[in-house]
């Protein structure tokens, strides 16, 4: 009898221990670089998520004036540089007299790509309208003239519009449905585009939602938990990623 139970002791053991073998950890993806430490959206920031170690790295993108796309996550340049008024109607001369917070410049995305180097994955956000046909040609330029791997990068949006036209230029190239509201309501337009993601506020995820994702065949990438307990709380849920602006929080 003693035996048969250290027998019984030993398999739930080892089940329980398989069982933490089989969870995966998440991925670790840097909100605007690793805006936590430096300034969003800058190189500096950029650089930091990669000393940091991260598998992904989250930028947010306009069209200007000019024709360029920068990174920059506002609609105006007020809240962090010191010029004022709307980023769309800048060309690329005056864009690059701004100073941003911390003294840094607005990036354009080429600058991003080339800091990056193909090391990670790079989530590109469509902020801006009209973004979907440029930020594709760059893409395809990096593809096809730098090495760089098409699943390593993945354009999200609200803009659902911009994804759908992403999708019309792009039959491959990963997407990632952005979704402030309830994460259900993204599920159609994530089928219809062929998305890998759905990218939900994390304060309106909970484990049922979280399943009827994953069963849909969808990986969900939480925006943005920093605070360590409700990081905890994502990793409960097995979601795919974590984007953060502490990236060191989530390992």
């Amino acid at each position: 009898m003693e035996n048969g139970s250290r027998f019984i002791a030993i398999l739930v053991l080892s089940i329980v221990l398989q069982s933490c073998n089989d969870m995966k950890e998440p991925l670790v993806i840097g909100h605007r670089g690793a805006m936590g430490h430096e300034t969003e959206n800058t190189l500096a920031s950029v650089q930091k998520a990669l000393d940091l170690g991260v598998d992904m790295i989250e930028i947010d993108v306009f069209k200007i004036a000019s024709g360029e796309i920068v990174v920059f996550h506002d609609e105006t340049v007020n809240r962090l540089t010191n010029g004022g008024g709307n980023i769309e109607k800048y060309d690329i001369e005056e864009l690059k007299k701004l100073v941003v917070q911390g003294n840094h410049k607005i990036p354009l995305l080429q600058n991003v790509l080339e800091l990056i180097d193909n090391k990670v994955r790079l989530n590109i956000e469509l902020k801006g309208a009209d973004t979907a046909d440029s930020v594709n040609v760059i893409v395809n330029h990096y593809v096809e003239q730098k090495e760089w791997i098409l699943d390593n990068f993945i354009i999200s949006s609200f803009r659902w519009d911009e994804l759908k036209r992403t999708r019309d230029l792009n039959k491959e190239i990963p997407i990632a449905i952005l979704t402030a509201d309830n994460p259900l309501d993204a599920l159609p337009i994530a089928k219809e585009l062929d998305a890998e993601a759905i990218n939900p506020n994390y304060r309106k995820l909970d484990l049922e939602i979280a399943k009827e994702i994953q069963n849909a065949g969808f990986k969900i990438y939480p925006w943005t938990v920093n605070e360590p307990g409700d990081i905890a709380k994502m990793k409960r849920m097995d979601v795919d990623g974590i984007i953060t602006n502490y990236p060191e929080r989530v390992n």
